[in-house]
């Protein structure tokens, strides 16, 4: 699945691989010697920056690039920022067609539970709403 061209652009720059992720908080996170303010995916591509700033702001043309490499995916944990908030339907089915399992949480509960995911080699992703 392609992105628009209006998100294409966007995410031209990111970081290449799967980083853990060091910190976050401060309106960003941490990550493999580097520091990035905004929210973010950690994707098996790289780490994206990505538009979203509050869990309202999540539309399906946030999710494209995430969609696009489900094969390598088997969970996303979506993180809502400082409160759990479940994502819009249209999310959720739309994750369920690609046989992704997103499960939300709060963006440090996701930080958390995406480094342990990745140091047991697992299928994951992440999409984090930064937090101050």
């Amino acid at each position: 699945m392609g992105l628009p061209e209006t998100q294409a652009t966007r995410f031209d720059a990111h970081f290449p691989g799967q980083p853990p992720i060091d910190a976050y908080g401060n309106g960003g996170f941490r990550f493999a010697d580097m520091s990035h303010r905004g929210s973010l995916l950690f994707l098996p591509s790289g780490v994206w920056g990505w538009d979203p700033i509050t869990p309202g702001d999540l539309q399906l043309g946030h999710i494209y690039r995430v969609l696009a490499e489900g094969e390598r995916i088997g969970v996303l944990l979506l993180g809502t920022g400082v409160a759990h908030v479940f994502p819009p339907r249209q999310i959720k089915h739309a994750f369920e067609a690609a046989g992704i399992v997103l499960e939300s949480m709060t963006t440090g509960a996701a930080a958390r539970t995406y480094n342990i995911l990745l140091a047991e080699k697992r299928r994951v992703a992440a999409a984090l709403i930064a937090v101050e």
